[in-house]
């Protein structure tokens, strides 16, 4: 009966299965840190295996670095001992919703994510620190030993020294930000769908170098677009020389031969530009000026109007149709020379002929998407007239984003939710087209600083405001709307593995600790916690359902129906196994010291080989 690993997936030597697929040549083995052999990578080899030349040595060549740029590639891939654990007093329809909260360091959320939404995320927003010199980024210690950060990585201490401030005098500013954003990046695109898109918002200050670690991370051919949007209004007079007011989100895709960017809706006011003067059977039409530049011969000629004026294109530009086409569209009551039949010809476009949707163009103004005053007064509106975080994203911003990728039941992903306006457009946009789109937010918990309005209020730190963002949006969205839609989302908390240290490294445990070590689990988790971490493993979904049942007096646990079942009881019996094999579960798992030898263990797979023999069975 196999064991489950209980830790993240370790990327490094899935990527070495895959080389090993393509170039078996190029592997080989090394002992590890115990002295046991592994395979690795001839990294000389696969140089030649993918070069159409000798390959001698190193030598010049086009890429983006820094310091530190390996260390971040290592730890994008490096595996950690790290769950979730749910919360269900702070979660909102736990029972029903398919929304997730997960409260934590995004860095170790990513990873503990990659089996359980690997290629199912279509939309990824996120608002990372800008690197002003004055926000707070994460700091990620690279310099630590793989223990060490076993141990150590994700915890934030009462002092918040997991963050730092990263000014202008450090001399990594621009490397420690990269070195932040590159494993996340990584891990991010592992998680997007093939037709899935990524939007970074950003500002002057990293631009230039997200969009070279951007074109490392998803491919330079998949770059979608920067938008420019106008953030603010008012000029700020105190700046020296261009006072700002636009800030920049980059799109990537995951294939951008296979991403549909939907357009968007017709505007009031772009619908009312069609009429129909002349009762064209065609319906409604709008028309467009006939001539263009530069000059081509064959296109300049002149036109005769109805009334009999002759009219040549302006100096300068010729005709957009050559004169035989011009005949044609002419016959085909294409042309308008105006009500009296004496102006310039203009070229008729029929509504019916045009598409539903327009193609966005990259600057998206104030007026169409809101501006940061506008997010400000949004979340303001939510809390009563309070100001909890600076520089808030508009929910037209967000749901504009939305409405152009995503569609009924796709999965959006924000891993720097902030005051979480990503969830709260996820529900408003659901609210205006009957959509069942989910959401999972992942946000540090930043302390609030101690005399600030939010601390005063009684949120500790950014996590807490934004769950409570989430609840007080859905009340006011439903009480608008009436809308019957997922208001509601399941908290979890990164938090050490629910196992011990002996269950990863059982050779350490000495013979005096073994009265200590009854249990290879650790005694304040519970068994939803357990199921938690087991699901993550097994690659299933956080929004499943989950169903607890006793059976013969013991706790068993259900996951979307038979698709898991799970007991973490002490003393399963031959009889309990029975029925739950009765029930043929696609996966069952038990606790290790539930059976009392190998022999109950043999016992318990054959009894499923008998009642259930498609069940995947793995211990704890």
């Amino acid at each position: 009966m196999k064991k489950l690993k209980m830790e993240t997936k370790d990327l490094i030597q899935e990527n070495i299965e895959k080389l090993a697929e393509i170039f078996p040549g190029v592997i080989t083995e090394e002992r590890d840190e115990k002295g046991n052999p592994i395979k690795a990578v001839d990294f000389e080899l696969l140089k030649q295996e993918l070069s159409d030349r000798v390959v001698e040595g190193d030598r010049e060549r086009y890429q983006l670095t820094w310091p530190g740029k390996k260390e971040a590639m290592f730890l994008a891939n490096m595996p950690i001992n790290k769950t979730l654990r749910p919360v269900k007093e702070e979660s909102v329809d736990w029972e029903n919703t398919g929304n997730i909260y997960i409260e934590g360091d995004n860095l170790e959320a990513l990873k503990i994510l990659q089996e359980s939404y690997l290629n199912k995320i279509k939309c990824i927003y996120i608002d990372p620190p800008y690197n002003t010199g004055k926000d707070f980024i994460y700091k990620d210690n690279f310099k630590q030993s793989r223990i060490e950060y076993l141990a150590e990585s994700g915890q934030v201490d009462g002092d918040g020294n997991r963050l730092f401030q990263n000014t202008e005098s450090n001399g990594r500013f621009h490397s420690d930000w990269l070195s932040m954003m590159y494993p996340r990046l990584k891990l991010a695109r592992n998680l997007l769908r093939e037709d899935g898109v990524i939007f970074i918002s950003i500002d002057d200050n990293e631009v230039h170098n997200l969009r070279k670690i951007c074109d490392e991370v998803f491919g330079e051919r998949n770059f979608v677009a920067t938008i420019i949007w106008q953030r603010a209004f008012s000029p700020v007079n105190l700046k020296r020389t261009f006072s700002e007011n636009h800030d920049f989100i980059i799109c990537y895709s995951k294939n951008k031969d296979i991403i549909e960017i939907k357009g968007l809706k017709r505007t009031d006011e772009a619908e009312s530009r069609y009429s129909n003067p002349d009762n064209d059977p065609r319906g409604p039409w709008t028309s467009t000026d006939l001539s263009v530049g530069p000059v081509v011969a064959e296109k300049v000629y002149p036109i005769t109007t109805p009334s009999g004026k002759v009219i040549y294109p302006p100096n300068g530009r010729c005709w957009v149709l050559t004169k035989e086409r011009f005949e044609e569209f002419l016959s085909d009551n294409r042309i308008w020379f105006g009500r009296d039949g004496n102006n310039a010809p203009r070229l008729k476009k029929f509504k019916s002929e045009v598409k539903e949707r327009i193609t966005p163009m990259t600057l998206w103004l104030r007026d169409e998407v809101g501006d940061s005053q506008e997010a400000t007064r949004e979340l303001k509106k939510i809390f009563d007239e309070k100001t909890y975080i600076d520089y808030p994203k508009p929910v037209r911003l967000l749901k504009r984003l939305l409405e152009l990728t995503t569609e009924n039941n796709d999965i959006i992903l924000d891993f720097f939710s902030g005051s979480a306006t990503t969830a709260h457009a996820v529900m408003q946009l659901n609210a205006e087209d009957e959509g069942n789109r989910k959401y999972i937010m992942v946000q540090l918990p930043e302390p609030c600083p101690e005399d600030s309005e939010a601390y005063k209020a009684g949120f500790k730190n950014i996590s807490e405001i934004g769950k409570e963002r989430i609840r007080r949006a859905a009340k006011k969205i439903k009480e608008e709307t009436g809308a019957d839609i997922d208001y509601g989302f399941r908290v979890f908390k990164v938090d050490s593995s629910n196992m011990k240290d002996v269950y990863y490294r059982p050779e350490e445990l000495s013979q005096q600790d073994l009265f200590g070590m009854v249990s290879n689990i650790k005694e304040d988790r519970t068994g939803e916690d357990l199921l938690i971490q087991v699901m993550l493993e097994w690659g299933l979904e956080l929004s499943l359902s989950m169903e607890k049942r006793d059976i013969l007096g013991k706790e068993v646990h259900f996951v979307a129906g038979n698709s898991l079942v799970a007991c973490f009881d002490e003393g399963v019996s031959e009889e309990l196994v029975r029925e739950i094999a009765r029930e043929k579960p696609l996966r069952v798992v038990f606790r290790d010291s539930s059976f009392a030898d190998d022999a109950a263990r043999i016992n318990v797979e054959e009894l499923f080989k008998m009642l259930s023999p498609t069940t995947e069975i793995r211990v704890i």
